[in-house]
C-alpha cells in the first residue's frame, strides 16, 4: 500500500483525477479501526465553471468552504439531511474542483461497517451510493476539512490493474438541476462491479 501523494491530487484536470481514482483504496483509521474499500466508482465537479457543483459561479458558504482548500483535503457534506457525502478536492487551493466517491468495493472491517450501517449481512447495497460510503467508513460532516496524506482518511494505491477497457463513462446521476451540465460525462466507474450505483453509459 502506497498512499497517494500531494502530486496526485493537485492536477489541474479534475477528470482524469477522477478516471484514477477508480481503483484506488480508501482507508480510514478512527482510534485503531480501520476499514477500507476499493473505489469503484467517482463523480467530477469542476468548480465554479461546472452548474452542478456546488462552487457554481464561485459561491463560497460555510457548508462549501473545504471545497476552496488545497488539494487532497476532503469535503464532507450532508445530503438529504443524512447522507455523509466523501468528496475529495483536487487542483489549487481555491480552485474548488473536486470528486464525490460514489462506491467502493469494501475490503477491510467488514463487520465493522455493518455495525455502522445496521445491516446484517454483506452485500451491495453496503457501500453502493455515496451516502453508503459515508456511513460504512464511519464518515460525518465533522471530517470535512482533513487532510487526505494524514493517517485518519487517505486513499492509497495496491498496484491493482485496471485496464482501459474497464472503464465506463456516464453522465453523472441526481444532477437533473445543472441544465446542459447534466449531461457531461463526469462519471467513471468500474464496469460490471456489483457495488457501482448505476449502469448507464455514454
Amino acid at each position: 500500500m502506497n498512499k497517494l501523494v500531494i502530486d496526485f491530487y493537485s492536477r489541474e484536470n479534475v477528470l482524469q483525477v477522477a478516471k484514477e481514482l477508480l481503483g484506488k483504496v480508501v482507508i480510514t483509521n478512527f482510534d485503531g479501526v480501520v476499514t477500507s474499500g476499493r473505489i469503484v466508482e467517482t463523480e467530477a465537479y469542476a468548480g465554479i465553471t461546472d452548474r452542478a457543483s456546488h462552487s457554481w459561479q464561485g459561491k463560497r458558504t460555510a457548508r462549501n468552504e473545504h471545497m476552496y482548500a488545497q488539494a487532497a483535503t476532503a469535503y464532507v457534506y450532508i445530503c438529504y439531511g443524512i447522507h455523509q457525502m466523501l468528496n475529495v478536492v483536487t487542483n489549487e487551493k481555491d480552485i474548488p474542483d473536486a470528486i464525490l466517491i460514489r462506491a467502493i468495493e469494501p475490503i477491510l472491517g467488514v463487520d465493522t461497517m455493518l455495525e455502522r450501517t445496521g445491516k446484517k449481512k454483506l452485500d451491495n447495497t453496503l457501500t453502493r451510493g455515496p451516502g453508503n460510503v459515508g456511513k460504512a467508513l464511519g464518515i460525518y460532516k465533522a471530517h470535512s476539512g482533513i487532510d487526505l496524506l494524514g493517517d485518519t482518511i487517505y486513499i492509497a494505491s495496491d498496484n491493482f490493474n485496471l485496464p482501459e477497457d474497464r472503464i465506463g463513462i456516464s453522465k453523472r446521476i441526481g444532477v437533473n438541476y445543472a441544465g446542459e451540465d447534466a449531461l457531461l460525462p463526469y462519471r467513471f466507474y468500474i464496469k460490471g462491479n456489483k457495488y457501482v450505483s448505476g449502469t448507464r453509459s455514454l
